[in-house]
């Protein structure tokens, strides 16, 4: 029991949940290698398309596998696959037809780092990443709705005061 204090004790001197971004390279790379797994998996995200940041009003969601993904940096730039394996402790994603050829003939899959893809079409066969993309339409609809009233609220208020400093300014004259 003591001995599982102590490995806790040492774990939490290399990566804190309260951390605040740092300039350095070094320790943002230390805060990524040491971050526990369920931390690892919030990194494995990559941008979404054009079409479906419309759709979806996000920028980016997290990479899941069957998803369809374009590689937009590296060797591989511009091919596309579906995604066959994660590795979240390494945050690496490996893509159907990504493969290099060894010296003995065999091929093997390519890793590739979230960052560098673009995801072209989402798997949305799981409930739970439905309802996810969903939060985000039905924030995007009920955002119009209210900014809309806002915007006209401010500007029937604009009118008003705009109105009582006429008033002023008129009874002043007169």
């Amino acid at each position: 029991m003591v001995k599982l204090r102590v490995l806790w004790r040492d774990f939490m001197k290399f990566w804190s949940k309260s951390w605040k971004s740092s300039v350095q390279p070094r320790k943002q790379r230390k805060y990524g290698y040491n971050a526990p797994l369920n931390i690892k998996r919030r990194f494995l995200s990559a941008n979404l398309s054009k079409e479906l940041r419309g759709k979806y009003n996000k920028r980016s969601f997290p990479i899941r596998k069957g998803d369809e993904v374009e590689i937009m940096r590296g060797e591989f730039k511009k091919k596309r696959g579906k995604i066959n394996k994660i590795n979240v402790k390494e945050t690496k994603v490996y893509i159907d037809g990504i493969t290099r050829k060894k010296v003995d003939g065999s091929d093997i899959s390519v890793s590739i780092h979230p960052s560098n893809l673009r995801i072209i079409e989402l798997e949305t066969s799981d409930e739970k990443r439905l309802k996810a993309l969903n939060r985000s339409v039905k924030r995007k609809e009920n955002g119009k709705k209210t900014s809309e009233k806002a915007v006209s609220t401010k500007v029937l208020a604009g009118k008003e005061k705009g109105d009582k400093i006429r008033n002023k300014a008129k009874s002043r004259t007169s």
